[in-house]
């Protein structure tokens, strides 16, 4: 590891003690039990994730959120959110001065002859016919820079994050889940670790209980074929984001009944969506990056749609009549700004050999180049990303508001439609407490208001 590493340790007192500013929007109750933060993937974009935090951490210092999930880039700020032992003010800004400090150093080895010797493996590789003397492949780029990150970042003992168990202990934490694709059976699987905590089981996907350790976060981590895979329970496991067709449903199941997706993802407008982003036969760069955004980030809408669908029918059914069916209250906050398009005006700050590769692949031929915002580990455009967060929280800050301190069987009423959001799908999720039956977890109408309110600026 660098001796420039992000990470300030000794840092925490002097940050907290900056945001001591009292609000009229502080939190005046503990955190609701039933509240889950879901964080989804998208690489570098995870930076806006950490910029969403920041912001409702500022006017909810005390909060703490019981039911933590994340796949992918949100793995990371996940794990560093359950193991951390104070608030979600204290854990985020810890987390800000390692998201804003960061280079792609310190997240994957960039340096000439590592890059040239992993793509000389790879051509030998795709030229030997299926040779026996075929060197071994795990990934284009070695991510051993961020193994090391991360275990300056999250305290482990032999490898495990005892600050998750810590927090168990101590009532802050109900669950924190990661999830992960087997390459070897392609079932996706949920890792959890938590306090009477069900396994579940549905097809091409199940819940797992196990100690977790920085393993589980680069497993959840690994971008296929891009970063290598993590070998965990005898199998090797990569990016969860690949086959998670329902990215709520970890939440669901481990029982939140209030969920705060933070997506990754700009919804454009109609407008936005017609005009043209390429000139020409589109170049691979931006096939590389809408493939990715179809992993990534498009499943979080699709559930989300379903979720609201599902919701609206359970609202019309008397509650003495809905059996083991019940509402969720969701909020949903995503980019009020385009970041692939804003990824392009940060390009030249990637490392020579980095960038060189970039170019090859055509990021200058799309005016939102997706799949360079996901590599794009550089200070400046992290930092744009952070601040573009906390200007959507501070948007959010009414339904926010409603979601932390109204009933969550009681959807509450929101602002006018002005945005975008996404949702999940529960319907097939099992209460992990609850024996066999499968509940229905959704949202009203009214939630579908507030998720759209909490993204203004979107459409």
């Amino acid at each position: 590891m660098p001796p420039s590493t992000p990470f300030p340790a000794s840092s925490q007192k002097s940050l907290t003690e900056s945001f001591t500013e009292s609000s009229p929007e502080t939190l005046r109750s503990p955190s609701p039990p039933d509240l889950a933060v879901v964080l989804s993937g998208g690489g570098a974009r995870g930076a806006y994730q950490v910029g969403v935090l920041r912001g409702i951490a500022r006017r909810f210092p005390r909060l703490r959120f019981p039911i933590v999930t994340g796949v992918s880039a949100g793995a990371i700020n996940a794990a560093f959110l359950a193991s951390h032992p104070g608030s979600v003010e204290e854990a985020t800004e810890e987390l800000t001065q390692l998201w804003r400090n960061l280079e792609v150093k310190h997240v994957f080895r960039t340096h000439t002859s590592s890059m040239a010797a992993s793509m000389m493996r790879w051509a030998l590789r795709l030229s030997s016919g299926g040779s026996a003397l075929a060197p071994t492949t795990r990934g284009l780029l070695d991510t051993a820079p961020l193994h090391q990150l991360l275990k300056r970042a999250i305290p482990t003992v032999d490898g495990v994050m005892e600050g998750v168990r810590r927090n168990h202990q101590q009532g802050k934490l109900r669950a924190l889940a990661l999830t992960t694709i087997d390459w070897n059976s392609g079932c996706t699987v949920t890792w959890v670790e938590g306090e009477e905590i069900s396994t579940w089981e549905r097809p091409n996907r199940v819940g797992r209980r196990c100690r977790m350790t920085l393993e589980h976060v680069m497993a959840s981590s690994a971008l296929p074929l891009v970063f290598p895979a993590t070998r965990l329970a005898g199998s090797w496991h990569g990016d969860g984001g690949i086959r998670l067709s329902a990215p709520l449903s970890p939440a669901i199941h481990l029982g939140a009944r209030r969920i705060l997706v933070i997506s990754n993802r700009y919804q454009r407008s109609a407008e936005e969506a017609q005009a043209p982003v390429i000139l020409g036969y589109p170049p691979p760069a931006q096939i590389i990056g809408k493939l990715l955004n179809s992993i990534f980030l498009d499943l979080v809408d699709q559930d989300v749609a379903r979720l609201t669908n599902i919701n609206q029918l359970v609202a019309r059914v008397p509650p003495e009549h809905r059996g083991r069916f019940r509402l969720l209250d969701t909020l949903v906050i995503r980019p009020s700004r385009d970041l692939g398009r804003l990824a392009a005006d940060f390009e030249a700050q990637l490392p020579g050999t980095l960038r060189f590769i970039t170019r090859s692949l055509g990021t200058r031929e799309t005016s939102s180049p997706d799949f360079l915002s996901l590599l794009l580990f550089e200070p400046g455009y992290l930092r744009r990303l952070m601040e573009i967060g906390e200007e959507d929280a501070e948007t959010a800050l009414e339904p926010l508001t409603e979601l932390l301190e109204s009933g969550p069987s009681a959807p509450v009423n929101s602002a006018a439609n002005t945005g975008a959001t996404g949702r999940a799908n529960p319907v097939d999720e099992k209460e992990p407490s609850s024996g066999d039956e499968p509940p229905l977890e959704e949202h009203s109408e009214d939630d579908h208001k507030r998720e759209r309110a909490a993204s203004a600026g979107d459409d």
